[in-house]
């Protein structure tokens, strides 16, 4: 094997274990191998930060910003109402509307976008319909990834697939490619959810342990064992806290002691503060506490710092529920906070809200939540004034809202502009079906027209797009390069035809198939279609075969991630909500992606004939 290929192999097989163990991040590895492969020598640095100028990567940002439109603009929102409406309690009705509904959405948006959103919409329907979640958070991930099989501009793989067709000499694909193989795969996935939903877990919302009950306190106090931590402390006159910032006391980090809130005598009478870093306590002042730390001697405390105990009404504050609300989050896939502490990130100052429970894979943790590093799909439980979690349901970045303590009005900063951002995404679509300019210029053409109509503002724009995964895609390109440089796609494809013969093609299409899934257990589907979509068109080549039919394989292939819960973000963000573990996903996912493998297997050829 030659010295530059076995380099290069090396590198590409340390980028998927960096990915496979997360650390560092899927983009500062792609960014380590874009600047680490031209100093191989076997590309130069133009080709390394060729994907920079690439049409798709600036087609995928303008479809985030599209998305976010349908967000902001309520557009989602009120799909889920109608789903509530039209639904009612039928299970199967429910399953069946549910995933049309995040398919014909996702087509459009992010996969995992359109998840995150429905998340608490589903949530609501269940508790409406008194279903534990676990009967459709599974439904409503496989919805997500089978979207992506919809239209051309659902994923990202779909964009890099057709971006190396093009990239080859070849016409790509044309919007709706793919509808005809997604709409089949959605047909079969809505019954095989509603056949398999007894799989899901219990059927009755009251007998799920895992089922949250955001509007009474005593269902989140049992699911983040909250029971005996609140606290209402007076500062009396003679204690050492008075005129001290809170900053300067460090209570949280030295004594795992959370201020939820400061009760103060003012001219008109008492009021509600909301503690920053930088009040200073005062005689009078009333303290409630919530002990973070079990072990915390809170009568030792009482006594050194001057605090005299008061009666504390209701249950964890509920007598102040009229100012202090709770809310539950989610930590999505592009969340800057993953990684992070509570503390660390100094959450109380960016969202003026206060970390009081963590829960992990269906397990709240105990001890100090504020010392622990975050993960994907992690929820928290916040405390803090309204306004604050209002503030928080507007934000579409960071964290994802799941439920409140009592029921607010789903915020949508523009919805008196929906029906402009529906008319614009139609014209966007209709300029991309009938090719008048390319994609790129469509989507662009969108996003300007939506800002232009107040559908969204340039700020809300940049926050929408996901960085991550478009450093992930400039990033992985210059391998497709490298690899077709030094001989590695002719090697893989040697491998590929040595296994399948020169016989039948679809033997060719179900070893891609199964290569390119296997491949996304360990490493995202953009970075698996990058890597597998040069190999795939050399395959047909090396048959004499038409590339199509390849191509659509390794698309289909990377969207089928139904297998764990860490093949996709999607699976990802529903294993909390929907209490599932490891083992839920692969009984009811490996099944389905066989189903997937013989439905491509059988309408690819048919439809995109070799």
């Amino acid at each position: 094997m030659p010295s530059d290929l076995l380099l290069v192999l090396v590198m590409l097989a340390a980028a998927v274990v960096l990915f496979a163990i997360g650390r560092p991040r899927m983009d500062a590895v792609a960014l380590m191998m874009m600047v680490a492969l031209p100093l191989t020598g076997v590309i130069g640095v133009g080709e390394a930060l060729a994907g920079l100028g690439d049409p798709n990567v600036v087609l995928i940002a303008a479809l985030f910003v599209i998305g976010e439109v349908l967000v902001r603009t309520g557009v989602a929102q009120r799909l889920g109402d109608w789903l509530t409406a039209r639904a009612g309690s039928d299970e199967r009705r429910l399953v069946a509307l549910l995933m049309l509904i995040v398919a014909g959405v996702g087509s459009v948006m992010s996969s995992t976008g359109v998840v995150a959103l429905f998340i608490p919409v589903v949530l609501r329907i269940a508790r409406k319909a008194r279903l534990a979640p676990g009967r459709l958070m599974m439904p409503l991930s496989v919805a997500g990834l089978v979207s992506g099989m919809m239209t051309l501009i659902a994923t990202p793989p779909n964009l890099v697939v057709n971006g190396e067709l093009i990239r080859s000499g070849f016409e790509g694909f044309n919007f709706f490619s793919f509808t005809p193989f997604g709409a089949s795969v959605l047909a079969l996935a809505v019954g095989y959810m509603i056949l398999v939903r007894r799989w899901l877990g219990r059927k009755e919302y009251s007998d799920a342990p895992e089922a949250p009950s955001p509007s009474k306190l005593a269902g989140w106090m049992e699911r983040y064992r909250l029971a005996g931590r609140a606290h209402r402390l007076r500062v009396t006159s003679t204690s050492p806290l008075v005129g001290k910032p809170l900053d300067r006391l460090d209570l949280r980090g030295s004594a795992g002691i959370n201020i939820i809130a400061i009760e103060r005598r003012g001219r008109f009478g008492r009021h509600l503060l909301n503690p920053t870093a930088k009040t200073e306590l005062r005689a009078d002042d009333v303290l409630f506490l919530d002990l973070l730390n079990p072990a915390v001697d809170i009568e030792k405390i009482r006594a050194d710092q001057g605090l005299e105990e008061l009666p504390l009404p209701g249950t964890y504050f509920s007598d102040l529920s009229q100012e202090i609300g709770m809310v539950e989050v989610m930590l999505p896939e592009t969340s800057r906070l993953v990684g992070k502490t509570a503390l660390g990130s100094r959450f109380r100052s960016q969202y003026g809200l206060t970390v009081v429970g963590l829960r992990r894979g269906g397990a709240a943790q105990t001890g100090s939540v504020l010392d622990v590093p975050l993960k994907l799909g992690d929820t928290l439980l916040l405390v803090g004034p309204w306004r604050a979690i209002r503030r928080l349901q507007m934000e579409r970045g960071d964290l994802i809202v799941i439920d409140t303590s009592v029921e607010l009005d789903e915020v949508s900063p523009a919805a008196g502009r929906a029906t402009h951002a529906l008319v614009v995404l139609g014209i966007t679509i209709v300029l991309m079906t009938t090719g008048v300019v390319p994609n790129v210029l469509a989507a662009l053409i969108g996003c300007l027209a939506m800002g232009l109509l107040g559908c969204i503002d340039l700020e809300s724009a940049y926050r929408a797009i996901h960085w991550q995964t478009l450093v992930l895609i400039v990033g992985m390109l210059p391998f497709a390069i490298a690899l077709q440089r030094v001989g590695g796609v002719d090697l893989a494809v040697g491998m590929l035809t040595d296994v399948v013969g020169q016989g039948d093609p679809r033997l060719a299409l179900v070893a891609l198939f199964v290569v390119t899934a296997a491949l996304g257990l360990f490493i995202s589907n953009t970075a698996t279609a990058v890597l597998m979509a040069p190999i795939a068109l050399a395959v047909a080549e090396a048959l004499e075969a038409s590339p199509y039919p390849f191509a659509m394989i390794v698309a289909l292939a990377a969207s089928s991630a139904f297998m764990t819960p860490v093949s996709s973000p999607v699976n990802a963000l529903v294993v909390g909500p929907g209490g599932y573990r490891f083992f839920d996903f692969v009984r009811i996912g490996v099944p389905f992606t066989l189903i997937v493998l013989v439905v491509g297997i059988l309408l690819v050829p048919l439809l995109l004939p070799f």
